[in-house]
Order: C-alpha cells, then sequence, then structure tokens
C-alpha cells in the first residue's frame, strides 16, 4: 500500500473536492481521505424512488431516526431515503453545555454535505470583507474583493449558477447560466415591494448551483425535486458530480473512504504524517504527504487540529496564538413572514422548482440601523397548496375530501438569515471525557446567540410583514422559530485567517502561520460570517490557496 504522496486532502465534500481537482490538475499525487464510505450515485442515490415504493412512504422509521439519528433527524433532509446521508448519532456523539444546545448536522460520505446542501451560492462583498475594521469586532480579514473576485469567477464558470444580474455593489453578480423563472405569487410580490421600496429593496430569483443548461459535461435541471437524496445527471453542484471526477480524470488522485482522520504528526515545523484509524477495522494507518490540505468541515477540522499535540503545540497544532476552536459562528434563521396572495386562481405551481427567491440584504448598507450591526437577508417563495394540507386542516367525510382536490389561494413567505458576529466564548474544545466509535476524543461546542443577533430577530419579521403587506399580500402573520446555532448547517470560524499570527490561525491564502505546508480550507477559516450563504466563498478560497501552494511547491518553499 502506498502511503507516500505529493499532497493529503482530508475530507472530500465542497472544499475536499476542489482541492483534489486543483492539485492533481497541477501534477500532484494526490490522496484524498474521507472518513465515510464510497457513494456510487447509480447505486446509492434515491431522487427517482417514488414515495409509494418506500416502506413507510416517505415519512421515515421514526424509531430508528429517534434511536440512532435524534439529532439528523432536525434537518429536512434526512427523511426515508436521505437519512442514509447523515451520521449515526451513537457513532459519532458531541457534547454541550446544558443550557446552550448547537445542532451539528453533519455527512460522513464521499461528497460529505456536498450531497444535500442547499445549492444556494452568494458573493461577498467588500461590505462584508471590511465590516470588522470598520466596526472594531474581532479581527481584520487580510483579503478584500479583488483578491477573490476572480476565484469567484473561476469556480462559478466550472460548477453552473443559475441566477439574475441584479449589479448590487454589496452583492456582486456571479457568472451566471440563465435563471429559474418566478413564480407568479413571487412576481407580483417582486413589483409591489419594488414599488414601494425603489431600489432599497429587491426581490430576485435564488442564485443557485443548478444547472438550467447543459454545462460542462453536465445535464440541465430535469426538476425531479428531492435534491437531497442526490442527482444521478450531476444537475446540481456536489464534489461527486464535478470535482471529484475531474481530479480522477488526471489519473493522479487516489481515494481513500472508511479513513477516519485522528491526528496530524508534527515535526520541524512540518506536517510529518496524518494518523488514520480505518472505520471498518480500527486499523491504525499512517501517510505522509509534502502538503496538507484539511477541509473535514468546520468543527472536525477543528477536532483534529486540536488532537494533534505536541511538546510544540501541547494545546492543538497551529494553535500559538491560542484562537483554535474560538469565534464559531452560524447563521440565524427562521424569523419573518407569510400570508396569501389574492389573484391567480386561473395558474397553478410550478411543479418542483428546486429553488426560492432572495431578497439581499438593506440593512446597515447605506444608513446605520440603532439596534444591530450588520444585516440578513431573505429566503423563501410562493406556492400554491394542494391536497397535502388535508394533513394540517380539520374535517371529515366526502365533502372535506372533494375540497383537497381544489387548489388553495397562493401564499408567499419571506425567511430570514442573518449575520452572526465573532464571540470568543463561542468555542469547540474536546471533551476529556467522551469518545466516538474509533476512541477519539468529541468535540465540545459551546455557541449561544448574543445580543446583536438577537435584536436583529424582530425586525427580520416585522420588515418581512411591511414588505408583503406593501406588495398587497393578505392575512401576513409574522413567525419566530426557536432555532439554536446549528440549525442552518453553516458553522465557520474558528481557525481563522489574519494577518497577525498572535491573533490568527491561518494567513490570507489559508496556509497556517506556524506550519508551512499545512492549509485549512473549509468554513474554519472564515472571519465574520457575513449573512450570505457561505459554500461558494469556501470553493473560492479553496482554489486560490491551492494555486498559492503549487506555486510555493514548484519554488521549492513548501
Amino acid at each position: 500500500m502506498r502511503t507516500d504522496y505529493d499532497a493529503i486532502v482530508i475530507g472530500s465534500g465542497i472544499t475536499g473536492g476542489w482541492a483534489a481537482k486543483e492539485l492533481t490538475e497541477a501534477g500532484l499525487h494526490t490522496l484524498v481521505l474521507e472518513a465515510g464510505p464510497e457513494i456510487i450515485p447509480e447505486r446509492d442515490y434515491t431522487e427517482h424512488v417514488p414515495v409509494w415504493d418506500m416502506k413507510y412512504r416517505g415519512m421515515t422509521d421514526r424509531k430508528k431516526l429517534a434511536d440512532r439519528q435524534a439529532i439528523q433527524r432536525e434537518c429536512y433532509a434526512c427523511d426515508e431515503l436521505g437519512s442514509a446521508f447523515f451520521v449515526d448519532d451513537v457513532e459519532n456523539p458531541y457534547t454541550t453545555p446544558d443550557d446552550s444546545p448547537f445542532l451539528f448536522l453533519r455527512g460522513r460520505q464521499v461528497g460529505g454535505r456536498s450531497i444535500m446542501w442547499g445549492r444556494q451560492v452568494y458573493r461577498l462583498s467588500d461590505l462584508d470583507f471590511e465590516a470588522n475594521a470598520r466596526e472594531g469586532v474581532g479581527i481584520d480579514w487580510p483579503i478584500r474583493y479583488d483578491d477573490i473576485e476572480p476565484w469567484y469567477d473561476y469556480v462559478e464558470r466550472f460548477i453552473g449558477v443559475s441566477g439574475e444580474a441584479l449589479g448590487l455593489p454589496h452583492l456582486p453578480d456571479s457568472q451566471f447560466l440563465p435563471p429559474m423563472p418566478m413564480m407568479c405569487a413571487e412576481a407580483h410580490v417582486r413589483d409591489g415591494i419594488k414599488s414601494a421600496y425603489g431600489d432599497e429593496r429587491t426581490l430576485t430569483i435564488g442564485r443557485c448551483a443548478v444547472l438550467t443548461r447543459d454545462h460542462n459535461g453536465r445535464r440541465a435541471c430535469h426538476y425531479c425535486g428531492p435534491c437531497e437524496r442526490g442527482c444521478r445527471t450531476g444537475s446540481y453542484f456536489s464534489s461527486l458530480s464535478a470535482t471529484l471526477p475531474a481530479a480522477r480524470a488526471t489519473g493522479l488522485m487516489t481515494l481513500r473512504p472508511n479513513s477516519v482522520v485522528h491526528s496530524l504528526g508534527y515535526r520541524d515545523g512540518r506536517i510529518s504524517s496524518v494518523k488514520v484509524i480505518d472505520r471498518e477495522s480500527h486499523e491504525a494507518l499512517e501517510f505522509k504527504g509534502r502538503v496538507v490540505f484539511l477541509g473535514a468541515s468546520t468543527i472536525e477540522s477543528t477536532r483534529i487540529l486540536l488532537n494533534s499535540t505536541s511538546p510544540d503545540f501541547p494545546n492543538g497544532i497551529a494553535n500559538s496564538s491560542g484562537t483554535l476552536g474560538h469565534y464559531l459562528m452560524d447563521h440565524t434563521m427562521g424569523h419573518g413572514a407569510g400570508g396569501d396572495v389574492p389573484g391567480f386562481e386561473d395558474q397553478a405551481n410550478q411543479v418542483r422548482r428546486i429553488n426560492g427567491i432572495y431578497l439581499p440584504r438593506f440593512r446597515n448598507v447605506t444608513s446605520k440601523h440603532p439596534d444591530f450591526l450588520r444585516g440578513f437577508a431573505y429566503q423563501g417563495g410562493g406556492s400554491r397548496s394542494t391536497w397535502s394540507r388535508g394533513g394540517t386542516t380539520s374535517g371529515l367525510g366526502a365533502g372535506f375530501k372533494h375540497g383537497l382536490t381544489e387548489m388553495g389561494p397562493w401564499q408567499m413567505s419571506l425567511y430570514g438569515f442573518g449575520e452572526c458576529l465573532p464571540h470568543e466564548s463561542n468555542r469547540v474544545e474536546l471533551d476529556p471525557d467522551v469518545v466516538d466509535a474509533w476512541g477519539i476524543p468529541v468535540p465540545r461546542i459551546s455557541c449561544r446567540w448574543r445580543e446583536n443577533e438577537r435584536a436583529m430577530f424582530d425586525d427580520m419579521a416585522v420588515s418581512a410583514a411591511e414588505m408583503l403587506e406593501a406588495a398587497g399580500v393578505r392575512n401576513v402573520q409574522v413567525f419566530h422559530e426557536d432555532n439554536p446555532p446549528g440549525k442552518t448547517i453553516h458553522e465557520m470560524g474558528t481557525a481563522r485567517m489574519g494577518r497577525d499570527p498572535e491573533t490568527s490561525v491561518l494567513n490570507a491564502h489559508n496556509q497556517a502561520h506556524d506550519v508551512r505546508n499545512l492549509f485549512v480550507i473549509d468554513g474554519s477559516c472564515m472571519v465574520s460570517s457575513a449573512n450570505q450563504n457561505p459554500s461558494l466563498t469556501y470553493m473560492a478560497l479553496t482554489a486560490r490557496a491551492c494555486a498559492y501552494a503549487v506555486d510555493a511547491l514548484n519554488r521549492m518553499e513548501l
């Protein structure tokens, strides 16, 4: 068995797949280590299995979920068939303080969470990259929009992003494929908001990593619906559909599934080895590479770093700053409003469109809000209720059944996603008393919403209601969901980038200040969370980091 490689990539999800592609295409023999099993789309994807062929008709085996996936079932995608892509909570525990719940929603398989992600892709802008320095929060980002813009372009041209150009400075446009069409109720609300608020607030179709035409050898979406169960046509971007096949095509990638990374070995200023436990046999293994890219997901990557101790780094490798594990962030969600859109009774739902609407941030863009820093955006959309409303509507008899054959009114909802500020006490550490099924200490996650996040909640709901009412929506009701951190599945920030090694773990190229051949490429690197879905930024930073590392290797600097 070969154990020496030019490069080792830990994780095969959104960022690991990109690292594998970039490093192999640069000519490096690359080992990709994945903790979970191999996924074969033709065998394991179930997006075309009809409800009537499912044992529980899509309602899931509730006992199994309660016994083995009590945390994972909190994600909508963890249904009867989709649950196969989520971890077993008994094998993969974690702990939290009693007063600070956190939902750690995970996938462990080749492709990681790129199989089940929401596919929403938005660029950050200098409104985001400059915010910490401008407001005296945390530390300054070591990059600006100009540094990452060409890498956004590069990633978008490869993955395919459908959407509409708006020309907003604080939400830069992408390299777009044609947008998905809006439904009639959405277009009506868009026009009403435009009439009431002008250019201050703009409702658009979501920017989505789903193909609206054939692109780079992948087929356009045929709108079958349940994306969270996989996509055999590769119409939505995942590492399984795009980056890993590109890496495999070079002949330079070795993919090793069932490889649970325990820790990183260290000697003479470098990562000397990657220590692995085989998931099935529990055999201890060790691999070596000239350069190591860690992309196991924010909390898992932090866990690996904290578990990699030595006389030089007693508190975790690359942690001379003491910041490793701190400044954990997620996006807030669950506050907004919805109501009925009158008219359009002659128009039906656009069947199974796998995208919603997006209303970009408008708070603290051109004027300062008195109650909080930063801001929030809205996702959501329009729909028309069908027979399925019978599950939540009271009634009996033939008349009730007949009524369900008629479509209900058009409805529209706006659902807020808000920025979380970095706080030192929001952190990940190792639990000294609990281990997973492979004997590795589990993460102990301490994270809660603070004053600034909570100050946004009411404004999210009230502003949503005001916009809907201004657009002529009736029976508007606000809603507040009590969602803990982790629910949005955008965890980030625990190995942040920065200019100063005393206050950050990574430099501007995702390279560890303390260990020159270590790059951390997942959400760990984020310095602030912005309010946009972060995966596009992770991918762009990864491609940029790989180019930097390859250049350094060629100059014999790594």
